[in-house]
């Protein structure tokens, strides 16, 4: 999450991958994981099936994956995610992980 929040300001592009000139949300948390050794899909969708479920928001660790309908996030603890949000906003951090409802918290690390 310490990581993600460096690219906090830069542009959210549809597609894209690059922290620093623009991605969208699953390419951001790919590129952030990628800096771990960490292979993931550049899929929202695909992202929810990834490492192992936790058990809800409660129990939710920094840098586990919060996954929505069509979006993805990486959570920073306290309530709050870091993630590429969309054109009007570009990459956010300190947002609430319960600005849409979640469908699942994974953890990869």
């Amino acid at each position: 999450a310490d990581y993600a929040l460096q690219f906090v300001g830069n542009p959210y592009v549809y597609g894209g991958s690059s922290l620093t000139n623009g991605t969208d949300c699953s390419g951001f948390v790919m590129s952030v994981y990628a800096n771990f050794g960490v292979s993931l899909p550049h899929s929202s969708s695909a992202d929810r099936s990834q490492g192992s479920a936790v058990d809800g928001l409660a129990n939710a660790q920094a840098g586990d994956l919060i996954c929505y309908a069509g979006h993805v996030a990486i959570y920073m603890g306290g309530g709050k995610i870091v993630h590429a949000k969309g054109t009007a906003y570009g990459i956010v951090g300190n947002d609430n992980a319960t600005y849409k409802t979640i469908i699942t918290v994974r953890r990869l690390l």
